[in-house]
C-alpha cells in the first residue's frame, strides 16, 4: 500500500494519507520516519503498524490525540500492545489512542510527584491477571524513555485499557466490574468478620462468580436453571447473604438483579463447617450451574 506523508512525528512515527481513498493513518515502525519529508510517498512494510485516524471518536478523535501528545507516548503504547498481542493473540489495536492519552497524563502526574491511589489495584490484578501482566511491560519502557518508575496503581489502569482491547468493552465497564467485585467481597468479609486472602483459591472462586454475575447483569442475560427455592431452604443464612450482595450490586449497576441473579443458580454462600478439634471454619463455596 502506498501513502503520502502528511507529517513526520519522529524517526519511528508518521501521519500519512492513502493515495487512493485519501484516508488518514498513523504509520509506526522502526525508522519509518527517518529522513522522510512531507508529501513524500511511503510504502508500508510488513513489520509496520498501521492505525486509522478516523475510527476513534472519543475525547475529540484519534487525530486530535496524536497532535496533543508527544509521539514517544504512542511508541510506548504501541510496544505495550505488541506485548498484549503476544499473550492474547488478536486485539483491537485502536485502543492505542485512548491508552496513549492516558499514559501521557500518567507520566505527567508522576513527573509532578502526583501519585494517584487506585483502591481496586489488587482486585484488578486478580480479576484481569493476564491483562495486568501485559500492562507491566510498560515499566522498562517508561524507565528507558522518561527515566521514571510507574506504580502498581497506574499499572492497574493500563490493564483495564488492555482488557477493553480484548473484550470489546469500555474501560468504564471494566472499572465498574472491578468496583462491583470489590463491593461484594467487602460485604462477605464484613459478614464473616475477617478479610479473605486475595491469593487464596476461595477468593478467586468468589471473585470469578461475582464477575460473571455482574457481566450477566450488564448484558441482561438470564440463566435457564433456577435453584433459588432449594438454596433458600437448604442454606437460608447463606442465601440471605447472597441476596444482600445482589441488592448492593444491583443498586450500584442500576439494574434489577432479582431478575438476573436471584433466578439463577449463580449464588455464593458461606457454609460453616465443624472440622478437626471442633474448630469452626468458614469456607467460601461457589455454586454455579452452567447453562
Amino acid at each position: 500500500m502506498m501513502y503520502r506523508i502528511e507529517k513526520v512525528l519522529n524517526h519511528n512515527t508518521v501521519m500519512a494519507i492513502h493515495q487512493d481513498d485519501h484516508k488518514e493513518v498513523l504509520i509506526m515502525g522502526k525508522g519509518v520516519g527517518f529522513g522522510r519529508k512531507v508529501a513524500e510517498r511511503i510504502e508500508v512494510r510488513p513489520e509496520d503498524r498501521l492505525y486509522s485516524l478516523q475510527k476513534y471518536k472519543e475525547r475529540g478523535g484519534a487525530k486530535e490525540i496524536v497532535k496533543s501528545i508527544a509521539p514517544e507516548f504512542l511508541e510506548v503504547t504501541n510496544a505495550v500492545l505488541d506485548e498484549a498481542e503476544k499473550i492474547f493473540g488478536k486485539i483491537d489495536r485502536m485502543v492505542l489512542f485512548p491508552l496513549a492519552d492516558h499514559i501521557a497524563f500518567a507520566v505527567k502526574r508522576i513527573q509532578n510527584h502526583e501519585q494517584i491511589s487506585n483502591p481496586l489495584t489488587e482486585d484488578i490484578r486478580v480479576l484481569f491477571h493476564m491483562e495486568f501482566k501485559a500492562a507491566e511491560s510498560i515499566r522498562p519502557l517508561l524507565k528507558k524513555q522518561f527515566g521514571i518508575d510507574i506504580e502498581d496503581d497506574e499499572i492497574g489502569y493500563v490493564a483495564l485499557h488492555i482488557h477493553s482491547a480484548i473484550e470489546d468493552e469500555k474501560v468504564s465497564q471494566a472499572m465498574q466490574m472491578a468496583r462491583s467485585v470489590r463491593e461484594c467481597i467487602s460485604m462477605v468479609e464484613e459478614a464473616i468478620g475477617k478479610p479473605i486472602d486475595i491469593a487464596s483459591l476461595s477468593y478467586n472462586r468468589l471473585m470469578n462468580h461475582i464477575r460473571y454475575m455482574v457481566a450477566r447483569a450488564l448484558s441482561g442475560e438470564k440463566l435457564k436453571v433456577n435453584m433459588n427455592d432449594y438454596m433458600e431452604v437448604k442454606f437460608p443464612e447463606s442465601f440471605g447473604m447472597a441476596q444482600a450482595v445482589c441488592d448492593q450490586v444491583g443498586e450500584s449497576l442500576g439494574v434489577k438483579l432479582e431478575e438476573v441473579a436471584y433466578n439463577t443458580s449463580f449464588l455464593l454462600f458461606m457454609v460453616p463447617v465443624t472440622l478437626y478439634r471442633f474448630r469452626l471454619f468458614l469456607y467460601i463455596v461457589p455454586i454455579s450451574i452452567h447453562k
